[in-house]
């Protein structure tokens, strides 16, 4: 009776454990779950969203107030569309900047949203008429190292 008691011990331990792996690949893996009933659409336009990718956090002030839901190409502009899913409890200013940032030195990308100050607010569809593309690092590399050559030339 004694054996039986502990393998049920050690396997609820288990199941536990699993559980809790889980819920951490979710968070780590941005794919916790969101409320999406209550959302309305955003969209913007960046000549370079770097690495940013679906499900990826819209912050502003540094609190999560949405999730991008789509990045395709817009063929008549040549840019890329970012769709964005923000919770309805959040209105921003038509003047709002929308920001492709990285969380770190070389963390995950995010949309940063820094609210202007105009009276009339964004409604759902509508697009942030500024925005900041990513800065991606290997062009920063580049422009260093060619800042340099050119500095040593002179």
């Amino acid at each position: 009776m004694e054996r039986t008691a502990l393998d049920l011990w050690v396997g609820a331990f288990v199941v536990a454990g699993i559980g809790a792996l889980v819920v951490l690949a979710l968070k780590v893996g941005n794919l916790s779950t969101y409320n999406v009933s209550d959302t309305y659409l955003l969209n913007a336009y960046f000549t370079n969203v770097g690495g940013l990718k679906p499900t990826a956090s819209v912050r502003s002030a540094g609190v999560l107030v949405g999730r991008v839901t789509e990045i395709r190409l817009d063929t008549d502009r040549y840019e890329a569309k970012v769709t964005m899913s923000i919770d309805k409890r959040y209105q921003f200013p038509k003047d709002t900047f929308a920001n492709i940032q990285t969380a770190g030195l070389l963390g995950e990308n995010f949309i940063g949203l820094l609210p202007g100050g105009e009276d009339q607010m964004l409604k759902s569809g509508e697009v942030f008429k500024k925005t900041q593309s990513a800065m991606v690092l290997e062009d920063l590399i580049g422009q260093f190292i060619y800042g340099k050559a050119d500095n040593k030339a002179k």
